[in-house]
């Protein structure tokens, strides 16, 4: 049996990249004296989101924008060293245009990249959308990543477990509800969709799932924090609640996952032919 033991991270960043290393290190550091050896960072870690999810760019120009071939993205990889980390950033894209990214590396540099497909509000006013979603291989496991509102559709979590990832990893910076607000954010509405979204995803495809968040607050957006490690399944293994932190879990992967299909299969028991709308087939 061989175990992974990962952690998702609710931590509060903001636009001082140094400031946002010095946490990144931090967090790193306390991983790897944890044994971790993949780690999950929220959105916008390298940077911080925007001030709100109005179309408010005239007020605040954005993060910084970070070219993925760049010092700060190799910065972070030397951070990993033996470590898979995973974090969010703006990336500084080769056509001229920002997009909310996420990069997935280690010591030897990135692994992988993906640019974040779905844009909540007003987040098209400072980002270029992505266009896909695929899965590759680390030293930890084949992974599938996503940005926050990217796991609002299934879609986007069937087409990397269908990719073959075995562990999706989810990004965010989720806030609490815009309207009625409440006082206590463990009874917050949009929190219940955060974490609702998370089981979902992982149960439906059954794969294993680590989602990490922003916490604390930026601008006008108070964060729901609410990291976690969820299993085939569906049930969370770890669990930050609200505050910042570390949910740490350890797993066998290959095991869960055969676990999980071996009686109901729901990747093998699809049956696309049928998934029909308005005569197109669904994919």
């Amino acid at each position: 049996m061989s175990t992974l033991r990962m952690a998702a991270a609710a931590a509060e960043f903001g636009r001082d990249l140094e400031e946002d290393f010095a946490i990144a290190e931090r967090l790193i550091k306390e991983a790897r004296a944890d044994g971790v050896r993949l780690l999950a960072l929220p959105e916008a870690s390298l940077g911080g989101y925007l001030l709100s999810l109005d179309d408010d760019t005239a007020l605040d120009e954005g993060p910084p924008a970070l070219a993925l071939d760049g010092p700060e993205i190799r910065r972070l990889a030397a951070l990993a060293g033996e470590m898979t980390v995973v974090a969010g950033y703006c990336e500084a894209g080769t056509d001229g245009r920002r997009y909310n990214s996420v990069v997935c590396v280690d010591g030897d540099g990135v692994l992988g990249n993906h640019r974040k497909v779905h844009q909540p509000l007003a987040e098209d006013a400072s980002y270029a959308s992505g266009d896909r979603f695929h899965a590759f291989d680390t030293p930890v496991g084949r992974i599938g990543m996503m940005i926050c509102y990217d796991k609002a559709f299934p879609e986007s979590a069937r087409a990397l477990a269908l990719d073959g990832a075995e562990i999706g990893v989810v990004v965010s910076a989720w806030p609490g509800a815009r309207t009625n607000a409440t006082t206590d954010l463990a009874g917050d509405r949009w929190k219940r969709r955060f974490d609702l979204f998370d089981r979902a995803r992982a149960l439906e495809n059954q794969i294993v799932w680590v989602s990490a968040n922003q916490a604390g607050t930026f601008g006008s957006l108070r964060f729901v924090g609410s990291a976690k490690v969820v299993d085939p399944g569906g049930d969370v293994l770890a669990d930050t609640g609200v505050g910042a932190g570390l949910a740490v879990a350890e797993l066998d992967v290959a095991q869960a996952l055969e676990t999980a299909r071996r009686a109901m299969g729901h990747l093998r028991d699809r049956r696309p032919e049928t998934y029909t709308y308005a005569g197109a087939v669904s994919a």
